[in-house]
């Protein structure tokens, strides 16, 4: 009776090692469950807003790309949980964000809430080792949030100019006659207006979320990683220049027919195609240098 006593004690014993209480996980459900109540509204017009903005579709790809990040780390998420009261003034922070940003009509401070909350949450429910573990994850989201529209027209208007400023450039360096007023430019044969869909902003938010997925993948160090993320606002600005010289050029050449329909659509992707080769060579590069 003893030994069978002992035995039973051990496949109990076995049975409560390391994974999740269930208590902390029932409570996450429950917690998120409230969680999805509360932010139903705003996820509903955070994806209106994937759709009916094309510098914000990539949207659609940061949220299943940040799941399989979580999914990839589930090994160290069977770790035993150690709830922290720290979790507790995170999560009411951002339940004051939440509400403060109702009340300004400002999406951007609630959306951006939801991370702040879901992070206060599961450092209160299991502990600052989980936190750590689906840090980056969460911390990618931020991602597929739209910036505000103040900071949309302050940056969206010198990033037409800049593009147009530099095709106008371009252009008198191969001497073909162009005149460009603000964003504008006007050929002999064609008309280039610089809109805010060709500011480059799209392209930046895209390499941006390029640029952090090659970073976390192949580099190790805080600086390259840093470095490879940095790098996508100079390349968006820069190609997008390109793309938009290009575009004149062709466009004075060929006639604007060789620029309208799938014109744009093909440079945007063969743009991508080489930006990406770039990210890879640059994270690539920076792999060998060791400190």
């Amino acid at each position: 009776m003893d030994v069978l006593t002992v035995e039973k004690g051990a496949k109990a014993d076995k049975a409560l090692t390391p994974g999740l209480s269930p208590y902390p996980l029932a409570g996450l459900v429950f917690c998120f469950t409230l969680l999805f109540i509360l932010y139903f509204k705003t996820l509903v017009f955070l994806v209106h807003d994937w759709i009916t903005l094309p510098d914000f579709s990539h949207g659609f790809v940061v949220v299943p790309v940040s799941l399989y990040l979580v999914w990839q780390r589930r090994v160290n998420l069977k770790a035993p949980a150690s709830p922290s009261n720290w979790g507790l003034p995170v999560l009411l922070f951002g339940l004051l964000l939440f509400f403060l940003g109702g009340l300004a009509a400002e999406v951007f401070t609630q959306r951006f809430s939801l991370l702040v909350v879901i992070a206060g949450l599961v450092l209160f429910l299991f502990g600052k080792q989980h936190l750590k573990t689906i840090a980056f994850p969460l911390s990618f989201l931020i991602l597929m949030i739209p910036l505000p529209t103040i900071l949309l027209q302050k940056i969206t208007f010198p990033m037409q100019l800049f593009a147009s400023r530099c095709a106008g450039n371009v252009l008198d360096f191969l001497s073909i006659p162009a005149l460009r007023e603000g964003n504008v430019l006007y050929l002999s044969n064609v008309t280039l207006n610089v809109a805010e869909a060709c500011s480059g902003l799209s392209s930046m938010m895209s390499f941006l979320t390029i640029g952090t997925l090659f970073a976390y993948f192949k580099n190790k160090l805080l600086w390259q990683r840093l470095l490879v993320i940095a790098s996508a606002i100079p390349i968006a600005i820069l190609s997008n220049a390109l793309r938009v010289s290009a575009t004149g050029v062709i466009g004075y050449y060929l006639g604007p027919k060789a620029i309208g329909g799938s014109y744009h659509e093909l440079t945007g992707f063969v743009l991508f195609l080489l930006v990406a080769a770039f990210f890879y060579a640059l994270a690539e590069l920076l792999c060998k240098i060791k400190n």
